[in-house]
């Protein structure tokens, strides 16, 4: 009997597939109201599809919106924080993993304490130092607060952990320094895992609301997530617009999720794997 043909199996699929479906109808109901009139979007009765479809929503928020600044500015701040994430995260797991210093110890347990603080117990610090800085409503007062990722700093101490000490030992032994140790032993090694990371915080940063909402007050400043809340107190109730700036703010993200879906997939099992 092959394997579908089992009662428990199709019961299986079918529930599967029922869950997917549920998942993803808002999405697409999202979508087709965007290519709505208006006066269609709040007409009663339901349609699957649209009667009359337009592109009009999309063209009103690129025409009065400053959209193109909102994704320049999320493109600058998410792309700033990933490298310097990674960077300073690859350089401190390899030195918490691979060299001896005093403290050592403690430094990598207070990584591992700084879960237990919340980054919304630090906001108001954060804006204070910001606002001190004279770094408000700039990329700089957006990107330095959200550099505080310690779940990278630990995925990458266990990944340089896990190569053996003969990599190391040789590489001394030839007269190498432990920049070229990490740069030409240590993380070719762990590329996949650079990649990984690398993808999700950038996806992170780009998500970002609470935080880009309290620095960025100026529409020059605001992020693409920030500017289309501004984008519903401009046009009022109007759906389709709304759920438009939406969709163009959530596009980035959801085509960089289908290209690397595998890459994103293996960043979260780590991330999970290390907060469990």
């Amino acid at each position: 009997m092959r394997p579908w043909h089992r009662p428990s199996d199709l019961l299986l699929s079918l529930l599967a597939l029922g869950s997917a479906a549920l998942w993803v109808f808002p999405l697409y109901w999202a979508i087709v109201t965007t290519l709505k009139p208006e006066d269609e979007v709040v007409a009663p009765g339901f349609h699957l599809l649209p009667l009359h479809p337009t592109v009009g929503a999309y063209g009103y928020v690129l025409a009065h919106t400053t959209i193109a600044r909102w994704y320049l500015n999320s493109l600058v701040t998410a792309a700033a924080v990933t490298v310097l994430v990674v960077a300073m995260s690859a350089t401190c797991g390899y030195a918490i993993s691979q060299l001896r210093f005093p403290l050592r110890r403690l430094l990598f347990g207070l990584i591992l304490a700084s879960f237990m603080v919340p980054l919304q117990a630090l906001i108001v610090t954060h804006f204070i130092l910001m606002n001190d800085f004279g770094l408000i409503n700039s990329w700089g007062g957006i990107v330095l607060p959200q550099l505080i990722v310690p779940v990278v700093v630990i995925v990458y101490k266990q990944f340089f952990d896990a190569i053996p000490r003969e990599f190391r030992e040789a590489a001394l032994v030839d007269g190498a320094g432990e920049f070229r140790l990490f740069m030409q032993i240590f993380l070719p090694m762990n590329w996949g895992v650079t990649t990984a990371l690398a993808i999700i915080t950038f996806i992170g940063a780009w998500n970002a609301f609470l935080w880009p909402f309290l620095v960025a007050s100026t529409d020059r400043a605001m992020t693409v997530t920030v500017g289309i809340v501004q984008v519903h107190d401009a046009f009022g109730v109007q759906y389709a617009r709304n759920i438009a700036g939406a969709v163009m703010a959530a596009m980035p993200v959801a085509l960089a999720y289908l290209i690397f879906q595998r890459r994103v997939t293996e960043a979260v099992a780590l991330s999970a794997g290390i907060k469990g």
